[in-house]
């Protein structure tokens, strides 16, 4: 599987990164080392997971999905073949078992959070280290306006990139990154960095998917081409969505039905159903599943870095993939343009 570098990193990862928040809630210890079994030997070398997971957060399972990747390897031994990702929480009242909900991007919030990580991982060190969502207001995970009625006190950039130096200093990071972030933080995070010999972002992992190209249309493409960094696309797939399983079947097994509506309802706009509609017809139409189209469109992007896929089976696993094998034509992607024009981000 071809490698890339990641922004000015030295970290060198597969196409693909193997996403983990089913760990510990739709999969269990079993299912999840058989998959992180069969990701590396496909060529995966690229892990990615969060403090936060699995999803959808809940006290009882918050952490599970680093312990479950911790126990494969330790019984593995493989910890020098993968580069290894996870992500501290950013601030949420409501999630109030993480720091009794007072997480933030400050040192202690940091420090405790990458401590607790390794932990669980059973290393001692973290190849990546993101911060999942800002601490200022910013709109995301489905809310598309920037809304100053919600300003909160916001850790400075560089707070949080001096004690994110500081353990890139002690060993227990390589290298940072941020997530579901703007154009102006990372903009922010790289001035801040240069002006202050601070550590430099080597990533940004953002949603990205057919229903959801708000990474292209708000120009965050150029900002990070400009500024050298790696774009993860999370959610290839829409929750699902983009496999047309919902579409043939509305009770379908999966995240959208097995969770409450409220978790994820961007996923659930009409306008995501319609394009998943003429998405799918135009995969079938070329002989193609919609999951393998969606996919190989994402993995060709030439902005894309690493694409992060999820599977609750080995099956799924599979032929997420093998979609890196699918070439898209021109006349396909002009027509996937199509739809996007007809009815754009209606996933975002």
């Amino acid at each position: 599987m071809e490698k890339i570098t990641l922004g000015r990193s030295d970290l060198k990862v597969s196409k693909i990164c193997l996403g983990t928040m089913t760990f510990g809630q739709q999969n269990t210890e079993a299912d999840a080392h058989a998959q992180l079994d069969y990701a590396l030997e496909r060529g995966i070398n690229f892990i990615d997971t969060a403090e936060l997971y699995p999803v959808m957060p809940s006290a009882a399972t918050q952490g599970a999905t680093e312990r479950f990747i911790g126990s494969w390897l330790k019984k593995s031994g493989r910890r020098s073949e993968v580069v290894l990702a996870t992500k501290i929480a950013g601030p949420n009242p409501y999630m109030h078992w993480i720091r009794k909900g007072k997480s933030n991007h400050n040192a202690a919030n940091i420090r405790a959070a990458v401590e607790t990580s390794m932990q669980r991982l059973q290393t001692d060190y973290i190849d990546l280290y993101q911060l999942h969502w800002p601490s200022r207001n910013v709109p995301i995970f489905g809310n598309s306006v920037f809304d100053p009625e919600k300003e909160r006190h916001a850790v400075a950039v560089e707070e949080s990139l001096a004690v994110l130096g500081e353990l890139i200093k002690e060993g227990k990071i390589r290298h940072i990154g941020v997530s579901n972030e703007s154009c102006w933080g990372v903009s922010e995070f790289v001035k801040q960095a240069e002006m202050k010999g601070l550590p430099r972002i080597a990533t940004i992992q953002n949603l990205y998917n057919l229903t959801a190209r708000h990474f292209e249309t708000s120009f965050l493409d150029e900002t990070c081409f400009r500024e050298q960094v790696s774009l993860l696309a999370y959610s290839p797939l829409a929750f699902g969505q983009l496999t047309a399983k919902y579409l043939d079947n509305p009770k379908a097994h999966g995240r959208l039905t097995i969770f409450p509506a409220s978790w994820s309802p961007r996923y659930l706009r009409q306008g995501v159903l319609d394009a998943v509609a003429q998405y799918a017809k135009l995969a079938r139409d070329n002989g193609m599943t919609p999951a393998q189209m969606a996919l190989a469109w994402c993995y060709l992007r030439w902005f894309v870095g690493s694409t992060i896929i999820g599977a609750t089976t080995l099956a799924q696993l599979e032929e997420n993939i093998n979609a890196l094998s699918v070439k898209l034509s021109p006349e396909i992607v002009a027509a996937i343009d199509a739809i996007h024009a007809q009815l754009p981000n209606p996933g975002q």
